[in-house]
């Protein structure tokens, strides 16, 4: 997939979902994350953390436990029809929370002090976020014979190993609840941004072809959703194992 048709795919989303709902989330959550790890005191900054992720985790529980069933009732074309509804405004709302949720929550715990030596971790965890992201992209969007694919995949790879190289000497183990945070964080990323992401594109691109496979559109979507509801789970297990790491137990 082209740069172009990458900045097409964004535009016709935006379009689709509604331009001022578009640019309005990805704007709040760009001034949130700027105002949590700059200006804001801790309360503050953890509020913008658990909000984020209390809108990430409601909405994909919603999606996979509550819509995804009763949209399953549904014959394929007014199934598609929903997501051809749904599909573009969850492309902007869920990937802006999530990212909120993320880029906050490592910057909040090295202010608590909960994640001592954190370089090595943060090396290891771009690593393991950034190249299975960057190939499942490369695979879900058949771009691996594409430059603009290959250029940022080549990039990500060599600048995250070299993190790796020139901080692994300092590793040490951290707490356990921590190390499991960022295992299920990195399967959260994974999952959304190489699986469900490339999904809403190709459930966009049926929509804007000059024959769209409700089928296609309806399989994708409840695909989706069901990824959506795994995805819930595990946040529900997430914020568990934050609740221990921050007060020590329930």
């Amino acid at each position: 997939m082209s740069a172009s048709t990458v900045r097409g795919t964004i535009a016709g989303m935006g379009q689709r979902a509604n331009p001022a709902f578009a640019v309005g989330v990805v704007a709040v959550a760009l001034a949130a994350l700027a105002y949590a790890t700059t200006m804001a005191s801790i309360q503050h900054h953890t509020y913008v953390h658990v909000m984020a992720g209390v809108l990430w985790t409601g909405t994909d529980l919603f999606i996979g436990v509550i819509l995804g069933p009763v949209i399953g009732g549904l014959d394929e074309e007014a199934s598609a029809a929903v997501f051809e509804r749904l599909t573009p405004k969850t492309a902007f709302f869920l990937p802006s929370m999530a990212f909120l949720t993320i880029a906050t929550g490592i910057p909040l715990a090295l202010r608590l002090g909960v994640f001592p030596n954190a370089g090595p971790w943060l090396a290891l965890f771009t690593l393991f976020n950034v190249v299975p992201i960057l190939l499942l992209l490369g695979w879900r969007l058949n771009a691996f014979d594409d430059w603009r694919w290959q250029v940022p995949f080549a990039v990500g790879t060599v600048g995250s190993l070299v993190w790796v190289g020139l901080t692994i000497g300092t590793f040490q183990m951290i707490e356990p609840a921590l190390a499991v945070a960022l295992v299920l964080v990195t399967l959260l990323s994974v999952q959304g941004f190489g699986f469900l992401m490339p999904g809403e594109i190709r459930i966009y691109k049926q929509m804007v072809s000059p024959a769209p496979d409700a089928s296609v559109i309806s399989a994708i979507g409840q695909q989706n959703a069901k990824l959506g509801g795994l995805q819930g789970l595990v946040q529900l297990v997430l914020i568990a194992d934050m609740v221990y790491l921050r007060y020590g137990g329930f």
